[in-house]
């Protein structure tokens, strides 16, 4: 996205001196006002472009992002902002309050001008900043120390499987980035070089205007911004922004004002200083302005102060997130107990094999490992018909005919779970089927199947394998449902029980 708002093509030069006079920026009027700002109803322009940014987000794992080696020309669209004092002020708060953070301390600036050294903090910053985006700091720390004791270099991480990848990443969602983390590792790997400007790692897959900015600013010490949604929200009071931040016009800005305020000789230090800053002190709600370094110079606590209808908290303006679609699953957990005996109470040993699906290599949780599922209407939710659909789909990938009743223990259903994705609210309708079958589990796969796509493994493999939440939510409430069903056989008579749970 280029780095203007257009609105600065609207002044005269009249206006521009006038400008020039004057305390506030020229949209004063309407920063003190920013509500009415939020009842304006969007052009049709501002809409194709909108559009057009959440194409060019889509194909990204980032959520703000410029469009790539964009340029342009400076206007007065805003109050000018004394940037050798923010710069100043901002670098002084870094240093004396930054959080202690393993990744930081692998971009120490000791290694400048060490070559392979800058390659090391480079990778470093790269894996920090992919799992950082849409993780909270906690939470990655830990994944981040795993992934660095197994793959400290590039070179370790293109040597992985995609399996592998999978396996150290579950649990932190939006597996996608882990895919482009693999892709770009064997990318810059088979270059022979680690790209070292933003304009060069933006040609590595996966790699957008964000991690771009960050790697080069911070590992090569090249004079580039980043915007991420910490930095907007730094942005946008410090300037008193009212427009929609989602917009391509307001992002462009984002990008245009934090790209002059980057310290030329502390670039990295500088975006590291901005994020900081919006991660802690300009939060969201409650903004600690006492402490903030650069409070003197943000103009959103200057109107606030000005007037009591006007607060800091509302800039950036909260824009509605469109509503996710609701979709339905019937999830079947197949356990095959093989050469036992039919009844819960000795469904429980290693012996018991679990039928995994690999799901396809394209669209949602790509290449990841689930139990059998398959999507059904809203109007076929209820069990006669989400049974009827997972029979049909067992039927396609294995010879498992579940009307040969003799064959089943078990098929009771275990609940519901719902799972938040971005974009998608899931509601899993899970059952139990407990399967007692003679044959070999590697003999049930249709012939001309791709066995590669199925896999069974016994529950201390389930226990350690890498699972979606979402699927080890699941796992967990058949073991739940199991235990619960253990106790309730325990406490009937052995010659009361029945041969068979229905």
């Amino acid at each position: 996205m280029d780095r203007i708002n257009s609105k600065s093509k609207c002044f005269s030069r009249r206006q521009g001196r006038q400008f020039k006079k004057k305390k506030n920026p020229p949209f004063a009027s309407m920063a003190k006002n920013p509500k009415a700002a939020k009842n304006r109803r969007p052009t049709t322009r501002r809409s194709r472009a909108a559009a057009a940014a959440t194409a060019t987000a889509s194909a990204d794992i980032e959520d703000l992002a410029a469009p790539s080696g964009s340029r342009a020309v400076v206007g007065p669209t805003t109050a000018p902002v004394a940037a050798a004092a923010v710069r100043a002020e901002l670098l002084r708060w870094y240093d004396a309050n930054r959080r202690d953070l393993p990744w930081r301390r692998a971009a120490e600036p000791a290694g400048r001008g060490s070559g392979r050294g800058e390659e090391q903090r480079a990778y470093a910053v790269w894996v920090s900043e992919v799992m950082l985006q849409q993780t909270r700091v906690p939470v990655v720390v830990d994944y981040y120390s795993r992934w660095m004791a197994r793959w400290p270099t590039v070179d370790s991480l293109a040597a992985a499987t995609q399996e592998e990848v999978n396996e150290m990443w579950a649990g932190l969602g939006y597996y996608r980035r882990a895919r482009f983390l693999l892709e770009g590792a064997k990318q810059i790997v088979e270059k022979g070089e680690f790209p070292r400007t933003a304009s060069a790692l933006r040609e590595v897959r996966g790699i957008g205007d964000y991690t771009a900015g960050a790697i080069a600013s911070i590992a090569f010490n090249e004079v580039v911004p980043v915007v991420d949604g910490n930095v907007v929200r730094v942005i946008s009071r410090l300037y008193a922004i009212p427009d929609n931040p989602k917009e391509s016009s307001t992002v462009k800005r984002f990008w245009q004002l934090t790209g002059d305020l980057v310290d030329p000789s502390r670039p990295g230090d500088f975006n590291q200083a901005m994020m900081e800053l919006g991660a802690t002190l300009c939060s969201k709600t409650k903004p600690g302005c006492s402490q903030c370094p650069v409070s003197s110079n943000c103009q959103a606590l200057t109107l606030s102060n000005q007037n009591a209808s006007v607060k800091v908290t509302d800039y950036p303006r909260v824009v509605p997130k469109a509503k996710p679609r609701s979709d339905f699953a019937a999830v079947c957990v197949v356990q095959i107990a093989q050469c036992l005996d039919e009844g819960i109470a000795d469904s429980t040993g290693n012996d018991n094999l679990f039928l995994l699906i690999k799901r396809p290599e394209e669209g949602l949780l790509a290449g990841l490992w689930e139990f059998p599922s398959v999507l059904v209407s809203a109007e076929k939710t209820d069990a006669l018909n989400r049974r009827k659909e997972m029979d049909k789909y067992l039927k396609q990938v294995l010879i498992i005919d579940v009307k040969r009743r003799s064959s089943v223990i078990l098929r009771e259903d275990i609940g519901q779970h719902v799972h938040i994705f971005s974009h998608i609210r899931l509601t899993m309708f899970v059952e139990l089927m407990i399967l007692n079958l003679k044959d070999d589990g590697d003999e049930l796969c249709l012939e001309g199947q791709d066995s590669s796509k199925l896999r069974f493994i016994d529950e201390n493999a389930v226990e350690s394998m890498g699972l979606t939440s979402g699927i080890r939510k699941v796992y967990n409430m058949v073991k739940a449902f199991k235990e619960k069903k253990l106790k309730e056989q325990r406490q009937v008579p052995t010659r009361k029980r029945s041969r068979r749970l229905k």
